[in-house]
């Protein structure tokens, strides 16, 4: 037997293999001959740990070591473990922690329904094909960070109990969280979703951070219902993109769309600063629902409707001329008793500059007066008139 830098007593079978050795025999279980792996399977029983580190773990054997536990295996090791015939490990229930760190799954990975009780980390793991975790429970913490999926990953009806971290997964195929619920903070900045993504009647209980995301052929974030914060800051989105979140911030600077935007907020306030948005954006409220900011947005063709926009700032809003507002709430006239003016500034807007050469004027009327936009060089540079208040130079 070697100690190798692997953190492991290596198999001794051959110098090319790095699986976990079985203590006497000095060997992985793949390269156990008949009558020891039979011994060692004997030993095993419902709550019993698993240690395949490294091991090529074949569809026989895995059935063999699901069979021994009764599918309740305890503490489990599959670390760079490499399962050349898929995985099918629905229904199981791992009582204790279980890794997959850097494991190889050549074909279908089916844990459908499975219940991790204790932590489970998939970290730099790799799928050539699909990943099914379609109804599995997590009671622990869950780690999915820079694992690669080839083929869809299905995570539809998944219940996290704790935190789940999916820092820079890359997902080659469809990927679907519908129906999933996450109990505490889900991180998934940095994921690239080479094809579409749902989220649809996704829960939230804590942060749902998706910056920095790329969502290549778009996604729906739609509806999904996040207690703390919903993070989308510096995402990017190749085609459509479509977000209805409800109760809580939803932070949208930097954001860049190449498709249509559309945004419904029920109760919950965006922060647009800084977005750029390429096709039509749609951004509609209720129940309260405000928009924070709009400073330094590049957008074309953009459509506010039913929102609060009482306190949000313009400032360096680029093509306020493809702005349009239907029903939003505009801020209301207080009157400067020292100048006489019927109008406001609000933080983030500049002063209320005269017409001049090279300076368009932009409208946008409702019942309680006009939305005066001055604009140079596709830049704002004024503010609200109130209802019945002249223009001052």
């Amino acid at each position: 037997m070697r100690a190798l830098d692997v953190g492991w007593v290596t198999c001794a079978a051959s110098p090319e293999c790095a699986g976990s050795a079985r203590r006497p025999y000095g060997r992985c279980l793949a390269h156990l001959d008949a009558a020891d792996l039979d011994e060692v399977l004997a030993d095993l029983s419902p709550g019993s740990a698993i240690d395949l580190r490294a091991t090529s773990v074949g569809a026989r054997l895995l059935e063999r070591i699901v069979a021994a536990t009764r599918g309740r295996p305890g503490r489990a090791r599959f670390d760079w473990a490499v399962f050349p015939d898929g995985a099918r490990l629905g229904d199981l229930v791992f009582r204790g922690d279980a890794s997959f760190d850097h494991a190889r799954f050549r074909h279908l990975a089916s844990f459908f329904g499975v219940r991790f009780a204790g932590n489970v980390s998939f970290r730099e793991a790799r799928f050539a094909r699909e990943l099914s975790l379609h109804g599995a429970v997590f009671d622990g913490h869950a780690a999915f960070d820079g694992m690669r999926v080839g083929g869809d990953a299905l995570f539809g009806g998944a219940l996290f109990g704790r935190d789940a971290s999916f820092e820079n997964a890359d997902f080659q195929g469809f990927a679907a969280f519908d129906g999933a619920a996450f109990a505490g903070d889900a991180s998934l900045r940095g994921c690239r979703f080479r094809r579409t993504v749902s989220l649809r009647g996704t829960r939230f209980g804590g942060l749902a951070g998706f910056g920095g995301a790329r969502f290549f052929a778009g996604g729906h974030l739609a509806p999904v219902l996040v207690r703390r914060h919903l993070s989308l800051a510096g995402a990017w989105a190749g085609r459509d993109l479509a977000v209805t979140a409800g109760g809580c911030p939803v932070d949208l600077r930097g954001l860049e769309v190449c498709g249509r935007l559309t945004v419904r907020l029920d109760g919950a306030g965006a922060d647009l600063t800084g977005a750029v948005l390429r096709g039509p954006a749609t951004v509609r409220g209720r129940a309260g629902a405000r928009l924070v900011s709009l400073c330094e947005l590049d957008a074309g063709d953009l459509e506010l409707a039913d929102l609060d926009l009482s306190a949000c700032p313009l400032t360096g809003l680029r093509h306020p001329e493809g702005l349009r507002l239907s029903g939003c709430a505009l801020p209301s006239e207080r009157r400067d008793r020292a100048r006489g003016r019927g109008f406001r500034v609000f933080s983030g807007w500049s002063r209320m500059l005269p017409p001049r050469s090279g300076t368009k004027m932009v409208r946008a009327g409702n019942r309680d007066g006009d939305h005066v936009s001055r604009t140079r060089n596709g830049r704002v540079e004024s503010t609200w008139r109130a209802p019945g208040s002249s223009t001052t130079t």
